[in-house]
């Protein structure tokens, strides 16, 4: 089982024996909270074995779907999580405040009231956690909202073949940190995740790769990391405001270069107004250095689109490109790429 686990297993037991009267006798006999919530060392003793008990068979504890919102299939996540942190803990939690520590820590969901709830069911108190630093990457940018925004959220690292053209890009959205992207995966998606999981536990890789594709048609991909496993949410963005050289332009595959240059390993922070005609999210974004759509017009990567977008530093970003001459505007007289489009029909 390993050392880890070991010594999970030493600590769970002088746990048990201390707080005998307070934990309930076997998993899943009786209410989690009922029995252990009279006394955060007995609800770390249920902790523990909860955990060496997801080990053994893959299941979440039943009486926690009382306890928070979140879906059976994303318990399952959280689990994998606490399960691989507990096993990397050295030495492992040995008492109510170290596991109280390993769960907020392992569990970065921004749904904080499914934390609550599950440290609730342990009868374990949320710890007072200080201002996190400022990192452009994962916090909201705005104090409000633009005008017209829809909703925002933040990527995984965009992989470079996710870069279509010079204004477009393709990426993910892990689910289990977005509320809004959490309440809106279908059930049989999370059927088909949990399916794979098994049959990858089986090595039948076969039926694991056929699942992934049914999770992958259905705008979705499960990507697999060291004991845990991460469901996201595909989407394709179009930048709102600018408009890149079509790719057999003049300067269309280095506009391209330049995005994928921007924009690869970056967790982008994504600030969605509409959708376009081909399902594309309209939308601002922003890198750990700043907003998207001005480093690639001050480049001269880009036009401002301005028959959609009025927004007047964007065409100042532009004006400066051109008085500059990069890019784009090395060329004499480069043909607006909405023209060429219209030329091109």
């Amino acid at each position: 089982m390993g050392n880890a686990l070991r010594q999970l297993g030493a600590c769970l037991c002088d746990a048990i024996k201390q707080q005998a009267h307070e934990a309930a006798a076997g998993y899943g006999g009786g209410d989690h909270h009922a029995g252990y919530g009279a006394s955060s060392e007995a609800g770390f003793a249920a902790f523990a074995r909860d955990i060496l008990h997801f080990d053994a068979t893959g299941e979440v504890p039943e009486g926690l779907a009382s306890f928070v919102q979140a879906t059976r299939a994303t318990q399952v996540i959280w689990y994998k999580k606490l399960l691989s942190a507990w096993k990397d803990s050295q030495p492992p939690p040995r008492n109510a405040a170290e596991a109280t520590q390993l769960i907020t820590q392992s569990l970065q969901t921004r749904r904080k009231s499914d934390l609550q709830g599950l440290l609730r069911f342990y009868g374990l108190s949320h710890p007072v956690v200080g201002p996190t630093p400022s990192n452009p990457s994962t916090q909201a940018l705005y104090p409000t909202w633009p005008k017209g925004v829809q909703y925002e959220f933040t990527t995984l690292p965009v992989e470079g073949h996710s870069v279509a053209d010079g204004d477009t890009i393709t990426v993910f959205v892990d689910v289990s940190k977005d509320d809004r992207e959490e309440r809106a995966v279908p059930r049989s998606v999370f059927n088909a995740v949990e399916k794979r999981r098994r049959a990858r536990e089986n090595r039948d890789y076969k039926k694991a790769d056929m699942l992934q594709q049914q999770i992958f048609d259905a705008g979705y991909k499960v990507f697999d990391g060291r004991g845990s496993e991460v469901l996201a949410h595909k989407y394709r963005i179009r930048l709102r405001g600018v408009d890149a050289p079509e790719s057999s332009m003049p300067h269309g595959p280095e506009s391209k270069a330049m995005l994928i240059k921007l924009v690869e390993g970056q967790q982008l922070r994504v600030y969605v107004y509409t959708a376009d005609q081909y399902g594309r999210l309209v939308a601002d974004v922003h890198t750990s250095h700043g907003f998207l759509q001005e480093q690639l017009l001050k480049r001269g990567c880009v036009w401002h689109y301005s028959q959609y977008d009025h927004r007047p530093e964007l065409s100042e970003w532009e004006q400066e490109a051109r008085r500059a001459r990069v890019g784009l505007w090395h060329f004499p007289n480069p043909v607006k790429p909405w023209e060429y489009r219209k030329n091109a029909r």
